[in-house]
């Protein structure tokens, strides 16, 4: 096993963890450099279970004992060791969740593979909050989806909060990311599934009428925060479905409306 001490942040051979913190650095760095990062033990044991490889390890000497057995599963990766503090000058924040890892991005599910395996799927129209994300991924997990897509614009569900609130869900479940949006709208059509946009419109119906149909296939698509689904989204949609508020309220966080929508709109069993 090749294990490494560090006793420099500027150490050229830990670039993959240096400012974690800086937003627009990872969304640039990781995607186009065929990485993401697994944060603390739970999450990379997740990772490398789904079959992902790693690049590197990163951690602080205590964590050692506690992931020997991975380590000696890779004895080829690199082993990055150092103490609190200087981990933490290097990535930008305190590391306190055990571990990191490197990890190569697994390589895309073409989309027809996944709806072809599919019966219920989300669409995540352009949500840029990486927690709202990784909430999405963990209740998709929990709640029987069969894949998740993602629009262009929306978040990175590999991004290191995407991955750290799903708790390392987002390797469960599989997912690709959309190249025309809304227009491959009609490759989930031909594919046989009733596309529902959750919006509160005026011919909107309930949650419990859209479960009651029993669609065969369905794919949900959940807009993005603040301003909500977009007109030519609703416009190539079959139908519009929303969650019964109390008065008072009219709508919930992204997250916890797919966790309602998910749990109503489950295939039921015959």
């Amino acid at each position: 096993m090749t294990f490494h001490y560090l006793e420099s942040a500027d150490d050229p051979r830990v670039s993959d963890y240096t400012q974690l913190t800086d937003v627009h650095l990872r969304k640039l760095r990781e995607p186009e450099e065929g990485m993401y990062i697994a944060e603390s033990s739970r999450v990379l044991r997740r990772a490398l279970a789904a079959g992902h490889r790693p690049r590197s390890f990163f951690l602080a000497e205590k964590w050692l004992e506690d992931l020997d057995d991975v380590f000696r599963q890779f004895p080829d990766v690199p082993v990055y060791i150092g103490q609190a503090k200087l981990l933490e000058e290097i990535t930008g924040f305190h590391l306190h969740r055990g571990a990191m890892a490197a990890m190569h991005r697994p390589a895309p599910v073409p989309l027809e593979t996944l709806l072809a395996e599919s019966r219920r799927v989300a669409v995540l129209e352009d949500i840029v909050d990486h927690t709202n994300v990784g909430a999405i991924f963990r209740s998709a997990a929990a709640l029987g989806l069969d894949a998740v897509l993602v629009t262009p614009r929306c978040g990175d569900p590999l991004y290191r909060r995407s991955v750290r609130v799903s708790m390392g869900t987002v390797f469960q479940v599989p997912w690709a990311r959309l190249e025309s949006w809304p227009g491959d709208l009609e490759r989930l059509k031909a594919q046989g599934f009733t596309v529902a946009a959750m919006e509160l419109t005026p011919d909107a119906v309930d949650l419990d009428e859209l479960a009651a149909r029993g669609p065969e296939k369905l794919a949900l698509v959940l807009g993005t925060e603040g301003a909500g689904m977009s007109p030519e989204t609703l416009a190539a949609v079959d139908l519009a479905v929303k969650i019964p508020m109390r008065a008072g309220v009219d709508s919930l966080n992204v997250a916890a409306a797919s966790a309602v929508a998910f749990w109503e709109l489950r295939p039921r069993r015959v």
